[in-house]
């Protein structure tokens, strides 16, 4: 049975808390299609190739991380925007995006899922203030790793078994205490060290980011922005799915390797 579309954009912004947030993008619902939805897709970016997809699904819905709207909002549709536009529009489909609300979530976000996929112990505490929220989370493995170790588990457990494209081994050769930020966080680099972090873990990096890591003695991963945001929006397919058992839901992947 359909669900009304603000009844599931309404559950996503109160279960986010979006209202908590200074973001650098409006979180919630983006563009308006159908106002019922059978069909859901979830994804990292609305790229066309993630709305094409979405739309050989017969989605009525589209959630991602990062949506089409940014800053102070759409002051020219031209170009890829207005292809993005035309097929969301032409094909009456709704796009709902949730930025940092979908990072800093503690048990649906990005960074939970990142420092799960690492297997961090259960206690992490939050670091790093990105617009008045701090987004970081530290936490510590039961075992201390050697830092060759520890590389080796973002690979397996972020990379798919590949080395993370940029890596600075600065800190110490044993790795206890651990803090991450998916995306392009790499300016909470100090803040990660000044949590006693050994090593930081991020999607892509600033080019300041390198000569820093060098100057805190802290190893600082880079393990592909795409990679480390797949958890908030995968997490996001299971909670539509238990709270509208009468939807079909949906992550679509479309990898980057940056």
């Amino acid at each position: 049975m359909p669900v009304h579309l603000r009844e599931v954009v309404g559950f996503l912004d109160t279960t986010l808390e979006i209202e908590k947030f200074r973001d650098f993008a409006p979180n919630g619902l983006q563009v308006e299609g159908a106002m019922e939805v059978d069909n859901v897709v979830t994804g990292v970016s609305a790229s066309a190739e993630l709305i094409s997809r979405a739309i050989e699904q017969h989605a009525d819905l589209i959630v991602v991380h990062h949506g089409l709207v940014w800053g102070s909002g759409l002051t020219h549709i031209a170009g890829p925007l207005a292809r993005r536009l035309r097929l969301l529009l032409g094909n009456d489909v709704s796009l709902a995006a949730y930025h940092l609300p979908l990072d800093k979530h503690a048990r649906l976000g990005n960074n939970v899922g990142l420092a799960d996929a690492l297997a961090l112990g259960a206690t992490r505490e939050a670091f790093g203030d990105v617009r008045g929220t701090a987004l970081g989370l530290a936490g510590v493995w039961s075992t201390p790793l050697s830092r060759d170790d520890a590389i080796g588990r973002v690979a397996g457990g972020v990379c798919k078994g590949q080395q993370p494209r940029f890596v600075f081994p600065y800190g110490p050769a044993v790795v206890r205490r651990v803090g991450v930020c998916t995306g392009a966080a790499s300016d909470l680099l100090e803040a990660a060290s000044n949590a006693g972090c050994d090593m930081f873990v991020t999607g892509e990096l600033a080019e300041r980011a390198g000569d820093l890591a060098k100057e805190l003695q802290i190893t600082l991963v880079a393990a592909g922005h795409y990679a480390t945001e797949v958890f908030g929006p995968m997490r996001l397919a299971d909670e539509l799915r238990m709270r509208f058992p009468g939807l079909n839901v949906q992550f679509v992947p479309v990898p980057s390797p940056l």
